[in-house]
């Protein structure tokens, strides 16, 4: 009887063994889980640009829809700073309606003219590192359009003045300009106002079209239900509990 203990000794151990082991991996499956659900490194860029892309996209189609930046006070153009004393100094004289109709085609003017902000959105988009990617996703809430302002800006300015300035005729708020500082220049003892038109509004609508992106950064970041895909999901939510 105790040879056959002895013999079974081994057999024993060996099972002792085995269940630590088992025991052990069991242990790590929950590490081993979770390592697998974080998106790799390609998985990260391709969110990121996916997100990025329709987040522009529809930035600049709100935008350019007939009212895009005349009916968001926090889009729409006004007078130029400096001719802000203009504007006043018109409406306390009783013409409301001119300067009103120069502000609506100012806007429609930017309107007709974001649109060119789209091919250049995406090529940008589309040529970011993994490591630009990397930092985006991790880094604060306007990341993305930080790095879309240092990418495009100056080519923003460069495709937005001529069309703005074709617009500007074409809805005449050219015309209405000259029609108000022609009756502005008529008061007596008045500084008269020199503004390049078509630079300003150019200026305010490459603003404003970087704060309509900025929100929808913001929106796909903290909105989950902005993250449309299985890789949105993946990808910034991994961002999220980081």
């Amino acid at each position: 009887m105790k040879k056959l203990n002895y013999i079974a000794l081994p057999f024993i151990f060996s099972g002792l063994i085995a269940c630590s082991e088992l025991n052990q991996i069991v242990n790590e499956l929950p590490t081993t889980m979770e390592q697998t659900s974080e998106p790799s490194t390609f998985e990260m860029g391709e969110g990121l640009k996916a997100a990025l892309e329709k987040g522009t996209i529809q930035g600049v189609v709100d935008l350019a829809k007939g009212g895009g930046y005349l009916s968001n006070e926090a889009y729409k153009i006004y007078f130029p700073p400096s001719a802000q004393k203009v504007e006043n100094t018109l409406r306390d004289l009783g013409f409301n309606d001119e300067v009103d109709r120069l502000v609506v085609s100012l806007n429609k003017a930017a309107e007709n003219a974001v649109s060119e902000a789209k091919p250049l959105f995406i090529e940008a988009i589309r040529g970011m590192s993994i490591a630009d990617a990397k930092g985006i996703l991790f880094g604060a809430d306007t990341a993305a359009t930080n790095y879309l302002k240092r990418k495009t800006a100056a080519q923003l300015h460069q495709k937005f003045e001529p069309k703005i300035q074709a617009s500007l005729n074409e809805v005449n708020a050219t015309k209405y300009w000259a029609d108000i500082m022609t009756q502005y220049n008529k008061i007596p003892l008045v500084e008269k106002v020199e503004t390049n038109l078509s630079r300003y509004v150019t200026e305010r609508a490459v603003d404003g079209l970087f704060l309509k992106i900025a929100e929808e950064e913001k929106a796909i970041r903290e909105n989950p239900q902005q993250r449309t895909t299985d890789l949105l999901k993946k990808v910034f939510g991994y961002a999220d509990e980081k």
